[in-house]
């Protein structure tokens, strides 16, 4: 792991990235009995990806949309990342998707990466971002063009961004914010 050299103040922060589309799945939702809903069902197969970082101590939430979920693409938000916090040395911590491995993937200079174990998905808190995005802006909704599908991507995620004390609620779980104030 890349060494912290510069003794600037440590952030860390985990990342993932989702997929976000115009093929809807229909989700439970409540109704006065007897009503039944009625869902209307998207079946167009588009979609577009979501790179999230978050810090669960500040709640400091940097995020971008792609086209695409590749090496190119990962570099680029480690890029933005690494420029908006600029101030400090980053350690994120990812999983192990073939973009997060590449010999080729550009990690900026005040940046380590850490690795979760293979198949945990679980120890990740931006897993839950995704989830609270999922259910509260796109359960239930068809999408009539990728734009509307990005322009509420955009919508939830800055809604997040501008609200740190939500982002620590969701990610400061107990083991977390216990290992990173005893180092």
């Amino acid at each position: 792991m890349k060494k912290n050299h510069t003794n600037l103040p440590t952030l860390v922060m985990f990342q993932d990235e989702a997929r976000f589309g115009r093929l809807s799945l229909p989700q439970r939702c409540w109704a006065p009995s007897p009503i039944r809903p009625l869902v209307v069902q998207g079946v167009v197969r588009e979609y577009t990806y979501a790179y999230a970082a978050l810090a669960p101590m500040s709640g400091d939430l940097d995020w971008m949309i792609a086209s695409s979920m590749n090496t190119t693409e990962m570099g680029a938000f480690l890029r933005h990342v690494g420029e908006r916090h600029s101030d400090k040395f980053v350690v994120m911590v990812l999983d192990g998707a073939p973009s997060h491995r590449a010999a080729r993937l550009p990690v900026p200079a005040n940046m380590a990466l850490i690795r979760l174990p293979p198949y945990s998905p679980e120890l990740n808190p931006v897993e839950h971002l995704w989830d609270e995005m999922r259910e509260k802006h796109f359960a239930n909704r068809v999408f009539d063009s990728m734009g509307a599908v990005i322009a509420q991507a955009l919508g939830a995620l800055d809604d997040w961004e501008s609200s740190p004390e939500a982002v620590r609620s969701l990610a400061g779980w107990p083991w977390i914010v216990q290992a990173l104030q005893s180092s």
